[in-house]
């Protein structure tokens, strides 16, 4: 049997992954901002937990992960540290994780996308898959939360405008 290589070229760079996942963020800050206060706490479909829960998730998964990445950490996951009260407590939270992101994803070398983690000392993959991970999955929560604002009877945010 014959092997053969094939060069392959880069599809995305980290800066160009760096601003998609920005992009959502963005999105999803505009989401948590259309919420009413008290609904955002306490609105909830069908058992899922309201979107204020989801937020912290999304708060506590993002920066701690990539803190963890970078620095060889492999710390259980927690929500526990951030108990907002205040819509204004998630979107001050939600804009310094942004910079702690930033901050991060900027000390990670290309060659290290594809060294094997383990994210929160649960899930093996490499660096890059641990942070289409996060990508993923705010994209899940916030389909929920759109799927709350439609059902309180508040129009969310088009999801392709992600400035």
């Amino acid at each position: 049997m014959t092997t053969t290589a094939i060069a392959t070229q880069q599809f995305i760079s980290s800066t160009q992954l760096l601003e998609h996942w920005q992009g959502h963020r963005n999105l999803t800050r505009r989401v948590i901002d259309a919420f009413p206060e008290k609904e955002l706490f306490e609105f909830s479909i069908g058992g899922m937990r309201p979107f204020a829960k989801l937020a912290v998730e999304l708060i506590s998964i993002a920066g701690p992960g990539l803190k963890g990445i970078v620095d060889h950490q492999e710390e259980k996951f927690s929500e526990e540290a951030f108990q907002p009260k205040t819509k204004e407590e998630i979107l001050a939270k939600w804009d310094s994780e942004t910079e702690v992101i930033n901050l991060y994803f900027n000390q990670i070398s290309e060659e290290r996308f594809q060294e094997m983690f383990n994210l929160f000392g649960q899930y093996e993959f490499p660096v890059y898959q641990n942070i289409l991970y996060f990508i993923d999955n705010e994209v899940h929560h916030r389909g929920q939360g759109y799927t709350y604002l439609r059902a309180l009877g508040i129009d969310p945010p088009f999801f392709w405008e992600r400035f």
